[in-house]
């Protein structure tokens, strides 16, 4: 699995137990070809016609990684693998790849309500491991304006919402970057604002939240509950994010998503202490580190970066490495609708931190025990730590 010779210590660190601290549920029910490369493609739509999302990093990952756990050969052809995977039902790949990806904790985002996609107790029992879950907290907004009539209740509504949520939670979560950038002003916004923003929403609640001054407010209520509870708050930043969760955000800008533009914000949270977690920052895994690095409270991960780009996982691992303190770096597969995607995001950072890893070795820089103590840090103390698991 690992592609480097390494000291058994270094070696036994990188393959302990994980702690996936974000991923998400994934399909139960069996899927057609234009079903799976749908879910494979990072822009959530099919491959122009005459192509095929097979022919990406990702999909090359599959063939080559995935199929020898479906009891195919290495680089089996898209349709060989697919038959395969038919052939043995949604419910046994998903405990295959589930479990082989060798985690002890998965955090769950189980804001998608889809009869189709495991919970985060079933992630956990068919990757027979825990699973706790993480509030997005524009979900729990969203449900609030559909039943609020006035802009008093639905303020009122939120918080208790907020509260009753968190307290069944490990952390919170926005996509708040999605849906507006991360170049929002990081002010509360004044009660006379949020009211007559308030009413602007319930006028037509169904509808994406992307009023600036309510996506404020409610950040800033879902912070004032996680500094009561203790509770870390992921920010969605950087690959992944506007294209997943960007209905009416700045899909087709993203910089926007540029983890640096959270500076002001995250230094505004630096007094209240509440942990701060950029999550799949890549491309700007450095801006998101040097923040990491200035900022006590700020954590970083890469998330989606080593499996939908394998080639450059080794390259990505090594450059966080450089700027962020290894106290502050996560394991996240990004896991989201297919099992491949969580086992290929722990097989990915396995051997991209493993590279990284061998290389300070050789050249002096570590010592093995530094470089053991580091990938235990990084694969499950952090975690384990941050989210009091």
């Amino acid at each position: 699995m690992l592609p480097v010779d390494l000291p058994g210590t270094v070696r036994d660190a990188l393959l302990a137990p994980l702690v996936d601290h974000h991923c998400h549920g994934v399909r139960r029910d069996d899927l057609s070809r234009a079903q799976f490369e749908l879910l494979s493609g990072e822009g959530g739509g099919p491959a122009p016609p005459g192509t095929t999302h097979f022919d990406t990093p990702f999909g090359a990952a599959v063939r080559r990684w995935c199929a020898p756990l479906l009891d195919l050969e290495p680089h089996a052809p898209p349709a060989v693998y697919l038959a395969r995977r038919a052939e043995l039902g949604a419910a046994e790949v998903n405990r295959r790849l589930l479990a082989g990806s060798g985690v002890v904790a998965f955090l769950v985002d189980a804001s998608h309500e889809e009869l189709e996609v495991l919970t985060a107790a079933e992630m956990g029992r068919h990757g027979g491991a825990a699973a706790d879950e993480l509030v997005r907290i524009e979900r729990i907004e969203r449900d609030v304006a559909a039943t609020a009539e006035l802009a008093v209740d639905y303020l009122d509504n939120l918080g208790e919402e907020l509260t009753a949520r968190a307290a069944r939670a490990v952390g919170l979560k926005t996509v708040i970057g999605a849906l507006c950038g991360l170049d929002f002003d990081p002010a509360r916004p004044s009660r006379g604002a949020v009211i007559a923003a308030a009413n602007r929403r319930l006028a037509d609640p169904k509808e994406p939240l992307t009023d600036h001054v309510l996506l404020r407010y409610l950040l800033w209520s879902a912070v004032d509950v996680a500094r009561e509870r203790g509770l870390p708050v992921q920010f969605h930043t950087g690959f992944g994010g506007p294209v997943h969760h960007g209905a009416g955000g700045p899909a087709g800008e993203p910089h926007r998503a540029d983890p640096a533009r959270l500076s002001a914000f995250a230094g505004a949270l630096q007094p209240l202490g509440v942990p701060v977690i950029l999550l799949h920052c890549y491309p700007f895994h450095r801006q998101a580190a040097h923040l990491a690095g200035i900022f006590p409270h700020v954590y970083v991960d890469v998330g989606l970066a080593p499996p939908h780009g394998t080639a450059a996982a080794a390259r990505v691992m090594d450059e966080l490495l450089e700027l962020a303190p290894f106290h502050k770096q996560l394991f996240s597969s990004g896991c989201r609708g297919l099992a491949e995607t969580g086992y290929l995001g722990a097989l990915t950072y396995r051997r991209a931190l493993a590279g990284a890893l061998q290389a300070r070795i050789a050249a002096g820089e570590w010592s093995t025990s530094d470089a053991a103590r580091i990938a235990h840090m990084i694969g499950s103390g952090n975690a384990r730590r941050i989210y009091r698991l």
